[in-house]
């Protein structure tokens, strides 16, 4: 539909709403340009391409929020984003994300009544993805006060953060953040507006339950729990039980059936190769794949990659899951190993692919770099750029160039070059790729908002320590996602169900059992 072409219009036609002056004073009518042409339907892929590479280069807009009517938001809120133009095409990217996240849509129209949540006051460190977005959405919806920070310095999507921003959220995220950044923005979330704290931690690493513990002690007896979404947090969490300085309730979410198998297998095993792709362009068919770690992660990535026509290569420490990688197929050999092997398979090719799933540290060292042919591309789906070298990289090369955003090649003393992606970082979040797809975040985000619900409402049921979701959720869980695939349950008769010792209802399988 045509409009009109003036500065003031096209603010209007993108926000749906009169702009707020101090943003006239900061927009371009260049900007704004940009703006449309990524979010017209008729721009092209290369253009929606070009102008997010133009948006990595965050210019922080700090404001207080004060246009909305008072109908729409209860008071003012402080953001600091890259930039606030960006909000109109990262809410479109949010109504798409709801559409292929049925749990989350049913939690809403379930509980938006009772509003189980309300009084939460949700502290969030989070990847920043259209996905959150819906997930921080549902959970305001069901009465909690939300404020987040990006868990990791290259995931954030700025037109999502921006869009998070305008909706009156208290964020603090933009990709291409330093440590500091990432420090400075989980202190901002640890008291809401009216001066009280968090009570409750959705947690991303573990780095804000980190930091609750280690610099917010004081805060501790009035917070219900956490709940961790990652393998890296959940480790996190042991550690300090084990060394007896756990000293909340938390749920390991992602020792959910729904998640583990399906957010960390299948969502893993699309995201890898849209990240290989989109940031090498090179085929994966023939090469050798280095997979470093066979646990859900490590499995789908393989699955993924085998598929392509990659050679599989896994490396492991556990045996359980070295013998399943073995019977599936693949070559387990040590990383030592697979260096050398993996140049013989490429003698007539550029590329060998090593990623690295292991949520562990220096899993790829110096001497493994050394050893990998010319070219050979680095990269990692754990949460942290210690699992490879990357310092040594950065130490040691001759020279680093940067083919296009988070593509580096370095090149060695030995005359070979290395490729690393995304710094070291999720790259399957990073510039490389979009994440996991809506729906099996659908999946893990449900289960967020379901330990959030327990957490918040029984929390005196729960001694301090881990937990894990019920068998009898996890099954709502997947309930949730049913009718969206068309999937027809078959139902238990009543001399079934006493034949198997089960409820006709559920619970469908016992807690020992292994998906």
């Amino acid at each position: 539909m045509a409009h009109d072409s003036t500065p003031s219009a096209l603010l209007q036609y993108h926000s749906g709403r009169e702009i707020h002056p101090i943003f006239r004073e900061r927009i371009s009518v260049q900007s704004v340009q940009a703006d449309d042409l990524a979010l017209t339907a008729s721009s092209t892929v290369q253009e929606r391409k070009k102008f997010t590479l133009m948006s990595n280069q965050p210019i922080l807009t700090q404001v207080n929020r004060s246009r909305l009517s008072s109908s729409e938001i209860a008071g003012k809120q402080d953001f600091k984003v890259a930039d606030i133009t960006l909000a109109g095409w990262g809410r479109k990217e949010i109504k798409q994300a709801e559409s292929e996240m049925p749990g989350l849509m049913q939690l809403r129209k379930k509980f938006k009544v009772i509003k189980p949540l309300t009084g939460a006051r949700i502290a969030a460190c989070l990847h920043v993805t259209c996905e959150t977005a819906v997930m921080l959405e549902t959970l305001i919806q069901l009465g909690a006060q939300v404020q987040i920070s990006s868990c990791d310095l290259l995931s954030t999507q700025d037109h999502i953060a921006a869009a998070i921003a305008e909706s009156n959220v208290l964020i603090y995220a933009w990709r291409g953040q330093k440590d500091k950044d990432h420090k400075d923005g989980m202190k901002k979330i640890i008291y809401f507006p009216d001066k009280q704290a968090l009570n409750m931690i959705l947690d991303d690493s573990g780095d804000l339950t980190r930091l609750v513990h280690e610099k917010y002690t004081e805060l501790l007896s009035g917070i219900y729990g956490i709940t961790e979404a990652s393998t890296t947090g959940v480790q996190n969490l042991y550690k300090l039980s084990e060394g007896g300085q756990l000293k909340l309730r938390a749920f390991n979410v992602n020792g959910s059936v729904t998640t583990s198998k399906f957010d960390n297998m299948y969502g893993c095993r699309e995201s890898i190769v849209e990240a290989i792709k989109s940031a090498s362009g090179i085929m994966i068919a023939g090469k050798v794949a280095v997979v470093a770690g066979y646990g859900d992660v490590g499995k789908g990535t393989a699955q993924a990659l085998k598929g392509m026509g990659a050679r599989i290569i896994v490396t492991e420490i556990d045996p359980i899951t070295a013998l399943q990688a073995a019977i599936e197929g693949h070559e387990v050999l040590t990383m030592e190993e697979a260096c050398n092997i993996g140049r013989i398979f490429i003698t007539a090719r550029e590329f060998i692919y090593v990623c690295n799933i292991t949520g562990c540290r220096d899993i790829i060292r110096s001497e493994h770099l050394l050893k990998m042919p010319d070219n050979a591309i680095v990269c990692n789906l754990g949460q942290y750029d210690v699992e490879i070298d990357v310092d040594w990289l950065n130490s040691n090369n001759v020279g680093k160039e940067t083919i296009k955003s988070q593509v580096d090649r370095y090149q060695l003393e030995n005359g070979r070059s290395i490729i690393l992606l995304a710094e070291g970082r999720a790259v399957n979040l990073a510039n490389c790729a979009h994440g996991h797809p809506s729906f099996v975040k659908s999946v893990s985000f449900t289960n967020q908002v379901y330990a959030q619900m327990e957490l918040y409402k029984h929390y005196d049921q729960y001694p301090i320590g881990i937990y894990i979701l019920p068998k009898k959720l996890d099954e709502e869980v997947a309930t949730l996602h049913l009718e969206h695939l068309n999937v027809k349950l078959t139902k238990l008769t009543r001399q079934q169900a006493f034949y198997l010792g089960l409820k006709q209802n559920g619970p469908f399988k016992r807690e020992y059992y292994h998906y």
